[in-house]
């Protein structure tokens, strides 16, 4: 059998661990290719701020001190580096990489991946008024750098899953026409792409993790020939994998049970998990179709200035103070009210409190405008001038702030032949990636589960929280939320229990259920989504984040909290499931 691929990720998003690349390096056992994931919708945003600075900008910077920190092991091992942290200007990563190479008397085939990038054509393709926009990508441009020897690729906007497609295509000659084992490839990518995710961060089961105040492990996926794979973690690293931090990152960031890549469109109700011995999870099954018509494109808008003020309320009378306050400043606006304006009331205040926190409640006000003068002085101003007159106890928790420019996203879409994906060998040549073949047909014939909330049950039940065996994971998608959710053998007495508690989840979890628990999404449009091999239902909240995480108002402006509010909401259950 031919030795897997070892692909290891040393970062989930901009900011992540700068260390992360050395100790992949340094560990046992070893790897053959490090990813980085860099780019979220937020951070193409952030990215667009930086270029409009400085043009020469555009990228992430933390890559380029990882890459200097770790080069020279590298190439040493024979270790190459595949990153999407070119974003806006992988061209110009790639110079900044030389130049750092030849500081450290390295001379490595650095390649760069582009043709992401339709904001020069903004107007053309009806974008106008976009900072960024770019196409998600696949993997093969990524192959046919590393096919020319590149010991590092960097590129703009692919799709996160394509940093692992890239380098397995490569490895196993894959064609465009291998859609199991491409599928099986992005499913590897989608778990590793955000890191520690995978090996015990944001896991809702972490009581089970092993006590140990170190960082966790960045995860491994062993990717085999077929596109089957084993997800791990290198030997003496915290955290653990397991069949359930798996799927905790599998119903991530996910829609419908069709996973669509430009590349493959992968069916998530094929695939299936094992534990294969000790921080040992096998992913196999995985069925692939034919990629989409369209590729989606990233668009972020300049949307106009933010703000926000937070109250404190103390002791008696919260509501009536909160209304007071709110009626003041109203009113001291006058004409110069923002154009959207969010009051919440946090009443994180409990009777009889022992401690003067615990005694009071958070009453906060974020508003937006399409110009700064709205949401600046004229805003904290009212807020601040209250001090004497308003509520007894009055209080903000910080001062004044200036108004901050906030992003909008949304999501479009082009034909495939509007996109020109580009490879830009180390020696200068540059090579158009041939488009696979398209279906008309992507989409694995699914519907949503639709049915009735009210579930028939014999014997008594109990009303405690979803989360006693229900684990969950949430984050956002522009301006939708997912929040998935499944049972877990390892919790269940017998499997008989398991089937059992999950045939009950499905019954239980229905638009109108998650409407109920969840009534900030009252008014939404819901989905759910049957997983049945992993235990799972993926409830998908349209417009919750309203235009995207930079415009958002919520608490949780990224919804990464979400499914843990959701276990918290209590249900009757059937006795004999707990």
């Amino acid at each position: 059998m031919t030795a897997p691929l070892r692909i290891g990720n040393c970062s989930g998003f901009y900011g992540d661990r700068l260390s992360a690349m050395a100790e992949l390096l340094a560990g046992s056992p070893g790897v053959d290719v490090i990813t980085g994931d860099y780019l979220a919708e937020l951070t193409m945003l952030i990215l667009g701020k930086d270029r409009m600075r400085d043009a020469d900008l555009g990228y992430a910077r933390t890559f380029v001190t990882q890459v200097e920190q770790s080069l020279g092991t590298a190439m040493e091992r024979g270790v190459r580096i595949v990153a999407n942290a070119g974003g806006l200007n992988p061209a110009g990563l790639a110079d900044k990489l030389r130049e750092v190479a030849r500081g450290l008397g390295l001379d490595p085939v650095i390649s760069h991946v582009e043709g992401d990038d339709l904001l020069p054509r903004a107007a053309e393709l009806g974008l106008d008024g976009a900072l960024t926009a770019n196409a998600y990508l696949g993997g093969f441009g990524i192959a046919a750098a590393l096919d020319e020897g590149a010991d590092i690729v960097v590129t703009g906007r692919v799709t996160d899953a394509s940093l692992v497609v890239g380098p397995a295509a490569s490895h196993f000659g894959w064609t465009p026409d291998d859609l199991d084992a491409l599928a099986g490839a992005v499913v590897a990518g989608h778990v590793i792409e955000c890191g520690t995710q995978a090996t015990g961060g944001n896991f809702s089961g972490f009581l089970a993790l092993p006590r140990d105040a170190r960082q966790l492990g960045f995860p491994v996926a062993g990717v085999h020939a077929d596109g089957s794979c084993v997800i791990t973690k290198q030997d003496d690293t915290a955290g653990l994998v397991s069949v359930d931090t798996v799927t905790a990152q599998l119903v991530y960031e996910i829609q419908t049970a069709t996973y669509l890549n430009p590349d493959v469109s992968v069916d998530l109700t094929s695939l299936r998990l094992t534990q294969d011995g000790p921080d040992r999870v096998r992913i196999a099954g995985v069925r692939g179709a034919p990629p989409p018509e369209q590729l989606k494109v990233c668009v972020n808008e300049l949307g106009g200035w933010r703000n926000a003020a937070e109250l404190v309320l103390t002791g008696l009378d919260i509501d009536a103070k909160a209304q007071w306050v709110q009626a003041q400043v109203e009113a001291a606006w006058g004409d110069a009210r923002p154009a959207v304006v969010d009051w919440t009331l946090a009443r994180t205040d409990t009777p009889d409190a022992d401690t003067q926190e615990t005694a009071s409640a958070r009453l906060r006000c974020t508003v937006l405008d399409p110009s700064p003068e709205p949401v600046g002085k004229s805003f904290t101003g009212a807020c601040v001038a209250l001090a004497l007159g308003s509520y007894p106890g009055f209080t903000l928790t910080g001062p004044p702030a200036k108004p901050s420019p906030y992003g909008v996203y949304r999501a479009a879409y082009v034909d495939r032949d509007t996109v020109t994906h580009t490879v830009v060998h180390g020696d200068g040549r540059r090579e158009v990636v041939a488009d696979p073949h398209i279906s008309r047909s992507s989409e694995v014939e699914t519907e949503p589960l639709g049915r009735s909330s009210e579930v028939e049950t014999t014997g008594p039940t109990m009303r405690i929280p979803l989360g006693t065996f229900v684990h969950a994971r949430s984050g956002d998608k522009g301006g939708d939320a997912n929040v998935g959710l499944w049972v877990s053998r390892a919790d269940a007495s017998s499997e008989e229990q398991y089937v059992a508690r999950h045939a009950w989840l499905r019954e239980v979890i229905t638009p109108e259920q998650v409407r109920r628990l969840l009534p900030e999404a009252e008014s939404l449009a819901i989905e759910v989504h049957d997983l049945p091999n992993l235990g799972a239902v993926n409830v998908l909240l349209r417009g919750l984040l309203g235009q995207g995480v930079a415009a958002s108002t919520r608490f949780d402006p990224q919804a990464k909290a979400v499914g843990e509010w959701l276990r918290a909401r209590h249900v009757d259950v059937p006795e004999e499931l707990v």
